[in-house]
């Protein structure tokens, strides 16, 4: 018998728990939560064994994560079109990453799930009146009124049923023939078409179409084609919810939460003591865990310990968010002493948490090339260390917004107020989203050739 068998999911409750609600009405909160434990799942077990297998080959270095969407997703945002935009952005940017890497590309989405968001402060002041701070539609309003501010436990309903609309539009495209790499190459040749640096990304586009056409003339149309795995991923940050939807599986004996395929703990509340860890130490999903760039080694070990005692590829990943500036000095000693305790982790790049500043609007927002620095330094550390740089963790939206400033069509700081959208932290737009694919598949490349270079020098 695991740990997971061995232990109750709550036990997380006799822990402190961070950047939790304050529920005014505990009655009301009550209800709800007895309503969603007895709610059907939003996954099933074994989709998320499925997903930890496809993570292990990503831990091996035989596959690489694409993980992306809203920084928080908004009740008003669960329509077809806006579902449909974001997954087709991820689609075209695995596209690439597939073809560049030579590895499959697992995708997971920000998604489904991500409605609630961390705070530096539990209270917010305008004109010298103080409010609870959004936390995301799963807890609160962003008007800054006392009756949008103030917490209200239907909200965690409406995210369970927005959760599983969301949900239903995702599987209907991804296996209703939408997600067809022939279709979604379509897309970016488009982008290489439409956009102003499209001329530098040509080859490679070139160099996908010759491969297709070649598939096409040999009669070759895999099934694989015609539909793609797809999961859904979020911060298990609300524990009330994340219990709530904790089931048995009837397999195994072992604890899932439901709400999601892949659950993760972030920067804020990874405390070896608190809640979030003891939740996910008793759940068999995959899950990861963000480090920002105080973290030390031996924290990252004893997280290993708490979550991954057994050493199993694709049970853990850690998602680092550095910085540009501090990631070339941080992460080499923890991918170091991680690599040489045994442990089989996936690495993964959040380039955009460790970027973001204020503009002289007000905005908060990031710039696209200290976002892709991040990148390069994450491919920098593993391709001197010999290791194998997982994957991105990405936020994006498959709409034209204008929330982070650069890239190939450019946004300029006064273009900020244009279309800024999002309900926390700035996104990346369809065309950066897919300029950063396109770079880290240069970059993936570039790492491919020095390799085979050291080799040929090896054998010479």
């Amino acid at each position: 018998m695991d740990a997971t068998q061995a232990a109750s999911p709550h036990s997380w409750r006799s822990l402190p728990a961070a950047q939790q609600p304050v529920w005014p009405d505990e009655r009301a909160l009550a209800t709800v939560l007895d309503d969603l434990a007895t709610a059907p799942p939003l996954v099933f077990a074994g989709e998320c064994d499925q997903l930890r297998s496809r993570l292990a080959a990503v831990a091996r270095g035989e596959a690489f994560l694409l993980q992306g969407g809203d920084c928080a997703e908004t009740f008003d945002a669960v329509s077809a079109d806006q579902v449909r935009d974001k997954l087709k952005t991820l689609l075209q940017m695995a596209a690439v990453l597939t073809y560049a890497t030579s590895l499959p590309v697992v995708k997971v989405g920000r998604i489904a799930g991500q409605y609630s968001k961390p705070r530096s402060g539990p209270t917010e002041q305008r004109d010298g009146v103080e409010l609870p701070v959004y936390r995301g539609d799963a807890v609160n309003g962003l008007d800054f009124t006392p009756q949008s501010r103030t917490p209200d436990p239907e909200r965690l309903r409406r995210m369970y049923h927005a959760s599983a609309a969301t949900l239903n539009i995702v599987r209907a495209f991804t296996t209703g023939g939408y997600a067809d790499l022939r279709q979604v190459h379509t897309w970016n040749q488009d982008f290489v078409a439409s956009s102003p640096i499209g001329e530098r990304y040509e080859r490679l586009a070139d160099e996908i179409d010759r491969a297709l056409a070649f598939l096409r003339a040999c009669g070759a149309q895999p099934g694989e084609f015609g539909s793609t795995e797809f999961y859904s991923s979020h911060e298990a940050l609300i524990l009330d919810y994340e219990a709530a939807l904790t089931r048995r599986d009837s397999r195994t004996g072992d604890w899932y939460d439901v709400s999601g395929h892949m659950v993760w703990i972030g920067e804020r509340t990874r405390q070896l003591d608190g809640a979030h860890v003891e939740f996910a130490s008793r759940v068999r999903n995959p899950v990861a865990v963000k480090l920002g760039p105080s973290v030390t080694a031996d924290e990252a070990l004893a997280l290993i310990d708490r979550l991954d005692p057994d050493r199993e590829p694709g049970r853990l990943s850690f998602i680092t968010r550095m910085g540009a500036g501090r990631i070339r000095d941080v992460l080499p000693g923890l991918v170091e002493k991680v690599t040489a305790s045994g442990a089989r982790i996936a690495w993964i790049c959040d380039p955009m948490h460790g970027n973001t500043f204020t503009a002289p609007s007000g905005h908060k927002t990031r710039r696209f090339d200290d976002v892709l620095d991040e990148v390069r330094g994450f491919f920098e550390v593993h391709r001197e260390l010999g290791t194998h740089p997982g994957g991105l963790h990405v936020e994006l939206t498959g709409e034209d917004v204008t929330e982070c400033v650069g890239g190939g069509a450019e946004v300029r700081l006064d273009d900020l107020a244009h279309r800024y959208e999002s309900a926390c932290d700035p996104r990346l737009n369809r065309y950066q989203s897919l300029d950063l694919a396109f770079q880290a598949a240069e970059l993936y490349q570039e790492r491919t050739v020095a390799r085979g270079a050291v080799r040929t020098a090896a054998g010479a």
